[in-house]
């Protein structure tokens, strides 16, 4: 198997409680990560480039994706608003041709790089889901909630 075509998966320890989206929709579906978890080095993803990441817990697989903007990153849930799909056919083919917005693969939803907000397509008015990362040390690492959401 071709390693930058196959998925990328890290296994980790959940909380014994998982996320309350999580124990709605089941074990299927996951909305959250546990902060700390380091996903790759910055330099892993080109700028202006998206990645996916699966994360194995013990409460099921969480589907998120990474954008670099420069030395920015911006995370989000791998599904779309629109029809809970995952966003990409392909893998890591979140973004538009010119790479300034995400796009959903599926029915054409476009979405704002850094505020995940539709502005374009099924899905107007709605939002991604936020997927908590920073860049701590040069690598990526997911930080858990923010404050405001």
């Amino acid at each position: 198997m071709n390693p930058s075509s196959s998925i990328r998966y890290a296994a980790v320890s959940s909380p014994s409680t998982p996320d309350p989206v999580a124990r709605m929709c089941g074990a299927a579906w996951l909305a959250a990560t546990p902060p700390g978890i380091t996903l790759c080095p910055l330099d892993a993803i080109a700028d202006g480039e998206a990645r996916n990441f699966v994360i194995q817990l013990r409460a099921g697989r969480f589907h998120g994706f990474v954008v670099r903007k420069g030395d920015a990153v911006h995370g989000y849930v791998d599904r779309c608003p629109h029809m809970g799909l995952p966003l990409a056919q392909k893998l890591d083919d979140y973004l538009t041709p010119t790479g300034d917005l995400i796009a959903c693969s599926w029915h054409g939803a476009l979405f704002d790089i850094p505020s995940g907000e539709c502005v374009g397509g099924p899905c107007n008015g709605q939002s991604l889901a936020t997927w908590p990362v920073a860049v701590v040390a040069g690598q990526i690492t997911t930080v858990g909630h923010q404050p405001n959401e």
